[in-house]
């Protein structure tokens, strides 16, 4: 049986106000005709204060959510959040500025999903 293939991308893969956050990370997970986007986003800037950072959900400063993947504009695979993904490894980081933990958490997320993915429906 062929590994699930994985390929870094350099945008957001959700998040409305990504734009905003200094961290992003985009994971594509492949495994036979299945595709599932790994996103995460954090340290999202206050466009009011200069230096200072906005939660991006309740209590946290970074997550990591995942999805299946619809081919846009016939040229890339991206998230489709109206079908998200569930995984069992943490998802949300409630201190401000660790980029560090935050490649540790979506790393973790991303191996768990391509062991997983090939029993995903």
């Amino acid at each position: 049986m062929r590994p699930a293939k994985r390929t870094e991308r350099g945008w957001a893969g959700h998040f409305i106000c990504a734009m905003r956050c200094k961290f992003r990370r985009n994971t594509l997970i492949e495994y036979k005709n299945k595709k599932i986007v790994v996103s995460t986003v954090g340290l999202m800037e206050n466009p009011l204060e200069e230096g200072k950072y906005d939660e991006i959900g309740y209590k946290r400063y970074y997550e990591t959510m995942a999805f299946k993947a619809n081919l846009k504009d016939k040229k890339y695979y991206d998230a489709d959040v109206s079908q998200p993904i569930q995984f069992n490894s943490n998802w949300t980081i409630d201190n401000i500025d660790d980029d560090n933990q935050a490649n540790d958490m979506h790393e973790k997320v991303v191996k768990e999903l391509m062991t997983t993915i090939k029993e995903t429906k």
